[in-house]
């Protein structure tokens, strides 16, 4: 072996410290074997930058818990990593993902004739004579418009109306607690985003597609129309949906699937409700579902929107980082189906974050997105 010479030993110790003077950023360290597997072999974006992005998300703890991810590109999985404990048989529960899919079973009830848009829906306390909540259209339930008093996130914690409704006096009967609110607005004047609507809209469901009022009819009718008209047409074998023990579906928070059945979903609604050919709930519905409300420009039916809200800077998505037309399902605590027709693009995140946490984590997301080019 030969002596290296001292100088070129003094070199190679003083070269981080050139290289942080130079402005130069270090190299990256090489990927994991497990991050590089995570990613497919024609992911539609450079795969080393995709595996580093995604890996991101799992090595880092400023983002949180990522506990499994998904992308999908073209109707492919791109890239799917899960964390140590999960797979894909772990069944992740929505929360407010829910509301999406409830928003899509309102559609297909549109659709078959058995509800109306512009009407008031048959919630029967609200139809007796001279009650202001009879001038609430779906409509307006759907876009978190009704004008009902609510409270999502209040303080203390237990005080808030989606706690109340949950877990304290309304959790038996939900939509009870739910639809006996007064009115604190004009129905249509205002927003404000509502587990509480979303469950209203869960029991309107059950009241359509079901004669009795017992829970196990209420039940079943709506859980046999989710299978038959949607989880089994989508082959989403894992989902199972939670009910209360009043028998309406917890529409706004609590339905359970795996990661690619979460990810099957988000595909389903970038092609417009289509699906290998069977148009499952009209393309007109999914486009009102991705249109701005009168009221909420980054809110539609039960989805959010890729938008800035005027005089606003927070904000649940990335306006400016992805197109326009992207739009999303989000749940508590950082569950994310990200659905971007333009890039051809779906990518599902489950996980544990915080308030601090998602904020980091919504730029790891943009990261990723970003790596797709619109077409």
């Amino acid at each position: 072996m030969f002596p290296r010479p001292a100088s070129l030993i003094a070199c190679l110790a003083l070269l981080p410290a050139l290289l942080a003077c130079s402005g130069a950023e270090p190299p990256p360290p090489p990927l994991s074997e497990e991050a590089l597997a995570a990613v497919s072999d024609d992911p539609g974006a450079p795969a080393q930058q995709l595996a580093r992005q995604v890996d991101d998300l799992f090595a880092g703890d400023a983002a949180g818990e990522t506990r499994a991810l998904i992308v999908m590109h073209g109707g492919e999985i791109a890239a799917e990593r899960y964390a140590p404990g999960y797979g894909r048989e772990t069944r992740f529960a929505s929360w407010s993902m829910a509301k999406t899919v409830t928003a899509v079973m309102i559609g297909m009830l549109v659709a078959d004739g058995r509800l109306a848009l512009d009407e008031s829906p048959p919630v029967p306390r609200w139809q007796r004579p001279g009650d202001p909540r009879g001038e609430i259209t779906l409509r307006q339930l759907l876009q978190m418009r009704s004008g009902l008093r609510h409270t999502e996130a209040g303080d203390p914690p237990y005080e808030s109306s989606e706690v109340r409704m949950l877990f304290l006096d309304g959790r038996d009967d939900m939509a009870d607690w739910a639809e006996s609110q007064p009115l604190e607005a004009e129905p249509g004047s205002t927003f404000e985003y509502s587990s509480a609507t979303s469950v209203i809209l869960a029991d309107i469901a059950a009241r359509v597609l079901s004669r009795r009022d017992e829970p196990e009819a209420r039940r079943e009718a709506v859980a046999g129309y989710l299978h038959t008209r949607l989880f089994g047409p989508l082959a989403m074998e894992s989902m199972v949906p939670e009910f209360d023990a009043s028998g309406t579906l917890i529409g706004g928070s609590l339905i359970h699937g795996t990661a690619r059945d979460w990810a099957r979903f988000g595909d389903f609604l970038r092609h417009k409700g289509s699906y290998r050919g069977s148009q499952l709930v009209p393309r007109k519905w999914v486009e009102a579902m991705t249109r701005p409300s009168p009221r909420r420009e980054n809110y539609g039916f039960q989805t959010w929107l890729n938008r800035p809200v005027p005089g606003e800077s927070d904000n649940p998505l990335f306006p400016g980082r992805a197109p326009r037309s992207m739009f999303a399902a989000i749940g508590h605590m950082g569950q994310y189906i990200l659905v971007s027709p333009e890039q051809k693009l779906t990518v599902v995140r489950l996980g544990h974050s915080d308030a601090e946490e998602r904020a980091v984590l919504l730029q790891e997301l943009a990261d990723i997105v970003e790596l797709y080019p619109a077409t």
